[in-house]
């Protein structure tokens, strides 16, 4: 049964949901009084973007789709350096060398597509993210536009069409104004007021990149905070000058949360000065490197030649270590890693043929960063130190903005507590739309639980070896468990 004529999906990437107050961001914080939100809706680990956008579009985490990580080292794909899926060219060899595509599930694009439905975003991120919301744009005669230019979107025809209509593509300053206002043109003017597709999305890289570097409530951050809560205005007021604006379905959300920086952990040089030699992820090449590894607030680490006694020292050495938080390595077991003390890759979703050999977590805490907000942790590098990051399992990275409004908004708004995600996104715009959404979709429509009371099983685990302990919880709904928070526990 078809709930809504229309579909538009509005995402601030990196957004937490304490940040949605009527200081911060009134409009927002409207929306989401009168429509269903779900507080504890959660990301998918790593919580990276990348990761994210492709469980998104798929409705499930990644070890259905595939994207294990922002950056990861595939010898499949590459023997020279980690592949980037920030990328365009790096996906593009991938998906050369694969000989198909490097996401490996089914997305919300193509069941759009074969049901014959008309799918268009505007997205201001990453080539990498722009093609995670729907890998196959072209194949499925969808229309995708990027600020980014040309090379980052799969149809390139759009920008051409953007700039033909809407002038030079906006500068790329610090914070993104320009960038927000261009896009929220385009997304208003255009794709809603004339090309009206069954599903419209836009995709703000804001608050994101100024959370990273300049700092997550400082004044700078919080004007463009500011700013995208009156460009989602914008959305609004033009939904509302449709015709049969009522059957429209809003879905307001974000990707993932962030937590502020501590301090910095340069693991490639620890680990290098372990006497593992090691190629940081972001050089663009293994140079004789015995390891890869990747950063940011966690990453993995993979052993060039296949050596899983090396992978174990290491293991064993970053449990000895101070700035670990968290450790996973692949296993048959659903919650155990094979080397003692650590945690199974299952237990957190990323259990894909390509999933690491070691993952790491730099320690994190709940702790008020300096303007207040809960959430301090340490970081590779790559971002000034009070900047934010996001990519591990604290509540504050994992814990997401999930509103329905509109036509999706159901009978009984509110504040719902149901164990959620964003892997609930696409099956909740195909259920929106009387599409049934395919097996590979974990995630499951939000339009039923309304306030219902739906207790969440929470099951928390801990292991360790000698010192080092770790603890992790999840959600459990039916098959599937969300993260709700992970870090050291000594």
């Amino acid at each position: 049964m078809q709930r809504a004529s229309k579909v538009v999906v509005v995402v601030f990437d990196g957004l937490r949901p304490d940040m949605v107050t009527p200081e911060r961001m009134p409009i927002l914080a409207g929306f989401a009084g009168d429509g269903l939100w779900f507080r504890e809706a959660r990301s998918v680990f790593p919580s990276m973007t990348r990761v994210a956008s492709s469980s998104i579009s798929t409705g499930a985490p990644p070890a259905l789709h595939g994207i294990v990580g922002n950056s990861y080292y595939d010898p499949d794909l590459t023997r020279d350096f980690v592949l980037d899926t920030s990328r365009a060219e790096d996906i593009a060899l991938a998906e050369s060398r694969l000989g198909g595509p490097l996401i490996t599930a089914e997305t919300l694009g193509d069941r759009l597509a074969a049901h014959g439905k008309r799918f268009a975003v505007v997205h201001s991120g990453s080539a990498g993210s722009t093609y995670a919301i729907n890998p196959r744009a072209a194949a499925n005669g969808h229309w995708t536009f990027s600020v980014m230019g040309r090379d980052a979107t799969r149809t390139p025809r759009a920008v051409d069409e953007v700039v033909e209509r809407f002038g030079a593509l906006p500068p790329r300053t610090l914070p993104r104004f320009e960038e927000t206002e261009y896009a929220t043109r385009v997304f208003t003017e255009l794709v809603l007021g004339e090309m009206e597709p069954d599903v419209a999305l836009i995709w703000f890289n804001e608050p994101d990149t100024s959370f990273h570097y300049k700092f997550l409530a400082s004044e700078e951050t919080n004007a463009i905070v500011q700013a995208v809560d009156a460009a989602f205005g914008r959305i609004l007021t033009a939904i509302k000058a449709r015709p049969g604006a009522d059957d429209i379905a809003i879905i307001a959300a974000s990707d993932h949360g962030q937590i502020s920086t501590s301090g910095v952990a340069d693991m490639a040089s620890l680990l290098t000065a372990a006497g593992h030699k090691a190629a940081r992820g972001s050089s663009r090449s293994i140079n004789g490197a015995d390891i890869t590894v990747t950063g940011g607030n966690m990453g993995e680490i993979r052993v060039v030649d296949g050596d899983m006694e090396r992978r174990d020292q290491i293991a064993r050495w970053l449990m000895q270590r101070d700035e670990i938080g968290m450790l996973f390595t692949p296993s048959d077991d659903p919650v155990l890693g094979a080397v003692d003390g650590t945690f199974s890759t299952a237990l957190v979703g990323l259990d894909h043929a390509r999933q690491p050999e070691l993952v790491y977590v730099l320690r994190s805490g709940t702790e008020a960063d300096a303007h207040g907000l809960p959430g301090l942790g340490l970081v590779t590098g790559g971002v000034p130190v009070g900047g934010g990051m996001h990519g591990g399992l604290n509540r504050h990275e994992l814990n997401t903005v999930l509103i329905l409004g509109g036509a999706a908004r159901g009978e009984q708004p509110g504040l719902s507590k149901a164990p959620s995600g964003i892997i609930d996104i696409a099956p909740t715009i195909l259920d929106l739309l009387g599409i049934p959404a395919p097996a590979s979709m974990r995630g499951a429509s939000l339009i039923a639980a309304g306030t219902q009371e739906h207790p969440a099983r929470i099951e928390t685990f801990e292991t360790g070896s000698s010192a080092f302990r770790q603890m992790f919880s999840l959600a459990r709904r039916g098959h599937h468990a969300f993260p709700i928070h992970g870090g050291r526990v000594n």
